[in-house]
């Protein structure tokens, strides 16, 4: 019996320590910068994978660079024996939809999901577009190689599959090729679609577009820093609760913000040689990105992509005007710089996927107090160790302060005054990786 119970214990140490440091920085070391580069050079060599251009070929064409990914998704799948469901999710437009879409067309994404052990309803999702354009947007015909934008970003979530396939987690991770970009979101409106009908429990998408510039039309060269834009607060959100947040704060703490300052603190801690950029905008100004439809159906949403565009590379006509290269071609991808913004998507993608979910309602209170009480719903499941509430300063973009306080379902932080910062929490599991830090969403006064 002795030696049962030191099995147990064993096992159950096993368990509790099953993630460590190592496995995230194995992550980043494993991520491939010839397979990522390999990736985006047949991408462009389609020639063009605008989304009306030719379906039939396997040379040339959206059709055939969607059949080429799924055939690299299929591959992966095969050699972690069958760990990664593939399948194209089928969207029918028409010209009532847009000025872009010019002719009827099936907007087809690319699935591949790798089920989660414990939560395979809930879902991480990175993400890349398949499509591109030049300078009209609706020329299917002319080359169109679009290698930054977006061979890189959909390379990145090829590598990431290959990475990551190759453990196991406790929430499903989706590698998701998106078509439509360019013609108006078209793809991620299906899939959002799609996840809401089939009930899908989105914990975030990271959304990759153009990872693979580092030399910006301003002349500045950086190969370290990037962008995480995310929007303050869901779009979907009641007018009650618009209402709330005129008297208890929280104008940037929406579910995206949540998630892009994980994502910062998390490249921050494993690849501190990296300069995440936390942009307080949906998008670049005025422009739109695949993460959008998701953010509308009140799911979390972030895009991750360089720091520094070249709009000589971007959805322009091959050529040489006024002794200035223009067109997006192989020449201008840094394959280097996408492999990093692959290793950061790829190290939250399994941090996320392996913490425990995060509480789904947490009350604060302390009014004319001089402390901060906190009550929520705490998490059934045997993964969760406890509890950390998090404050900082109204004017700071990060969580600043921490306090661990165990597996309790509520809490008081005396000596705090709940007029001068802003307050969340998360859940850590037993294998020390915590969810998303989640503001309060209720108030009570005792």
């Amino acid at each position: 019996m002795r030696q049962i119970f030191f099995i147990l214990l064993l096992l159950a140490c096993n368990y509790t320590n099953s993630q460590t440091s190592n496995d995230f920085y194995d992550i980043i070391d494993e991520v491939n910068v010839e397979r990522i580069k390999s990736d985006i050079t047949v991408l462009a060599d389609f020639g063009t994978r605008h989304t009306l251009s030719d379906t039939i070929s396997n040379s040339r064409g959206i059709g055939a660079a969607r059949r080429w990914i799924k055939s690299e998704f299929d591959k992966i799948s095969k050699d972690c024996k069958g760990c990664l469901e593939v399948f194209y999710q089928k969207n029918y437009f028409t010209q009532k939809d847009g000025a872009r879409i010019i002719k009827p067309t099936w907007i087809n994404n690319v699935v591949a999901i790798q089920r989660g052990k414990k939560f395979p309803n809930r879902y991480i999702i990175m993400s890349g577009d398949i499509d591109s354009r030049i300078s009209d947007p609706t020329n299917y015909k002319d080359d169109s190689p679009g290698a930054n934008d977006n061979a890189s970003g959909m390379a990145g979530t090829i590598e990431a599959a290959r990475v990551l396939s190759n453990y196991e987690f406790d929430s499903s991770i989706v590698y998701l090729g998106l078509s439509g970009e360019e013609q108006g979101l078209f793809g991620g409106k299906g899939l959002s679609e799609y996840s809401k009908k089939n009930k899908w429990e989105i914990i975030g998408i990271l959304n990759n577009d153009m990872i693979g510039n580092i030399e910006g039309v301003d002349g500045v060269i950086d190969n370290r820093t990037f962008r995480i834009f995310s929007e303050p607060t869901p779009p979907n959100e009641s007018e009650k609760e618009r209402k709330a947040r005129r008297f208890y704060g929280g104008e940037v703490d929406g579910i995206s913000r949540q998630l892009a300052r994980y994502i910062h603190k998390t490249v921050k801690k494993y690849m501190p040689e990296m300069n995440p950029l936390l942009i307080y905008r949906l998008d670049r100004f005025g422009r739109g990105g695949h993460h959008r439809p998701f953010n509308d159906m009140g799911y979390a949403g972030v895009r991750i992509m360089e720091a520094h565009e070249n709009y000589n590379r971007q959805h322009q006509d091959i050529r040489i005007e006024d002794g200035i290269n223009y067109g997006d071609v192989l020449e201008g991808v840094n394959f280097k710089y996408a492999k990093k913004l692959t290793a950061v998507n790829a190290i939250n993608l399994a941090s996320i996927a392996w913490a425990p979910p995060a509480v789904k309602s947490l009350s604060i209170g302390g009014v004319v107090e001089p402390s901060v009480k906190f009550r929520w719903v705490a998490v059934d499941n045997n993964t969760v160790k406890g509890y950390k509430i998090y404050w900082r300063d109204t004017t700071s973009p990060i969580w600043q302060n921490s306090r661990y306080i165990g597996n309790v379902s509520e809490y008081t932080l005396d000596g705090i005054v709940i007029d001068n910062f802003l307050f969340g929490i998360s859940t850590v599991g037993k294998n020390g990786i915590e969810s998303p830090v989640v503001f309060p969403n209720k108030v009570f006064r005792d």
